[in-house]
């Protein structure tokens, strides 16, 4: 699609910030409406529509919700009636190719075939108008009255299409009332091009040597071609996920909003468990709020906790994507989560840092392999020759030894950059030399915009990973 190049967003972002600080105040969540649909129509020039439907049908809902405030059931009818058209809309776009197709291979013959694109971008505004019409029956928020200020809250250009999941009642205030502030703005500017050298020079860099593995025949590779490429894939992922988070919570702030954080250096995790509160932690915390806490929890003893967790892992899965290696990487994880929750979790406490981090990693990059493949058959071929069995036989080859003499600094700044050792720097040398700080940041923040940018203008395409789910 053509607005997943970050070119095309450079071409943006100047005309969208020109016209959003001149047009007045009130105007503004009109305007942050009208641009967030120009923004996606013009990748998605017919499933805007999709996107128009799914922002005043929850919008609607919401009213209905509100005005028969004193009639559950009327009330109810409309939360049901949200969620089962917003599911429907998920369900026929993003899944019902893949439900048809196994559908024919059990019966042995095509009964029916729907191969339609994927909006982009509709699993995170689909959850996103969803936590609207939930908290508003659970009476957590009030109203949205305003189809302008509702609209600008789905449609809003820098999260509309990979996150972070912003929930209605975390922007609600500021909806309604904020202050563009020169501070925030100074923020955002730095953590958005912090961000942007998180993609383009760490993930599209170490994402070429991926790419190169990924392209070689899997009956060719060596033990350590195989490891080295899924590695790169595993700092590729984070990179581009957490760099594209940090844009726009970055672009956010420069609009007045605080969006919540997406990733808190989750390959520093010591269990799987920690992993996944550390990993995508919006999309984490959804499910946390309206599929494991109503179902109960761990409320209501160990054998309903481990069916909760169980659920919720396979609709992690399962929203990912829509094939049986992103079902099956959602039940590795809920398997070893719920073997952390019985038992597990307390050895791993006991054990030194090094060893518990090792056990997370080596867990996180298998379910790596699941995600990066097109189908399970060829993850599994792939994960026989990181053991030695299927591929080439050998223990190193010469393309393993030629990748890891040209990948090695690329290698060590990514192991490094997954780390806080660059935020515990910088709180260090803030006590002790805040000069440093003042003045030593910007020089650093440009660079890194200067170096971003010339690698854009010698890079036209630069997909944001992500965009697929």
């Amino acid at each position: 699609m053509v607005f997943s190049s970050l070119t095309f967003l450079f071409l943006f972002l100047p005309i969208f910030f020109l016209a959003y600080f001149v047009v007045p105040k009130f105007l503004r969540n009109s305007f942050l409406f009208i641009s967030g649909l120009i923004f996606y129509a013009w990748g998605e020039p017919f499933y805007v529509f999709i996107l128009i439907l799914s922002t005043f049908m929850d919008y609607f809902a919401g009213l209905f919700i509100h005005k028969f405030d004193n009639k559950p059931a009327l009330r109810k009818l409309g939360l049901i009636v949200s969620i089962v058209m917003n599911l429907s809309l998920l369900g026929l776009f993003k899944y019902g190719g893949f439900i048809a197709h196994n559908i024919n291979l059990l019966v042995g013959q095509e009964l029916f075939n729907i191969d339609l694109p994927l909006p982009i971008g509709i699993s995170f505004y689909t959850f996103q108008t969803m936590s609207y019409t939930i908290d508003l029956y659970k009476r957590k928020i009030k109203v949205q009255k305003n189809p302008m200020n509702f609209g600008a809250f789905v449609t809003m250009f820098p999260q509309i299409v990979a996150g972070p999941i912003v929930r209605y009642e975390d922007i609600a205030k500021e909806l309604d009332n904020r202050k563009l502030k020169l501070d925030m703005v100074y923020e955002g500017i730095n953590r958005f091009i912090i961000g942007l050298g998180k993609k383009v020079l760490l993930a599209n860099n170490i994402g070429m040597l991926w790419d190169t593995v990924k392209g070689t025949e899997i009956s060719q590779l060596s033990v350590t071609a195989a490891w080295v490429g899924i590695l790169a894939f595993t700092f590729q992922i984070y990179f581009d996920f957490s760099g594209y988070s940090d844009m726009a919570i970055g672009l956010g702030k420069i609009l007045g909003f605080n969006f919540p954080e997406n990733f808190d250096y989750p390959y520093t995790s010591r269990s799987i468990s920690e992993f996944w509160r550390r990993w995508h932690m919006t999309l984490g915390n959804w499910f946390k709020s309206y599929v494991y806490f109503p179902m109960g929890g761990s409320r209501k003893g160990i054998s309903r906790t481990l069916i909760n967790l169980a659920t919720v892992w396979l609709l992690t899965g399962i929203w990912h994507g829509a094939a049986w290696n992103f079902i099956v990487w959602g039940c590795l994880y809920g398997v070893v989560i719920i073997v952390e929750k019985l038992f597990l979790g307390k050895f791993l406490e006991k054990l030194p840092v090094g060893i518990s981090m090792a056990y997370t990693m080596f867990l996180v990059i298998l379910g790596w392999v699941l995600f990066s493949l097109p189908d399970l058959p060829t993850a599994w071929l792939y994960m026989g020759a990181m053991f030695g069995v299927g591929g080439s036989g050998e223990i190193i080859s010469s393309q393993a030894a030629y990748l890891i003499m040209n990948y090695s600094v690329i290698f060590t700044i990514c192991i490094f950059a997954c780390t806080d050792i660059f935020k515990n720097g910088k709180n260090w040398l803030e006590k002790k030399f805040p000069a440093v700080i003042n003045y030593g940041t910007i020089p650093v923040i440009l660079l890194i915009f200067v170096f971003s940018a010339a690698y854009l203008v010698n890079a036209g395409y630069n997909p944001f990973l992500y965009f697929n789910f």
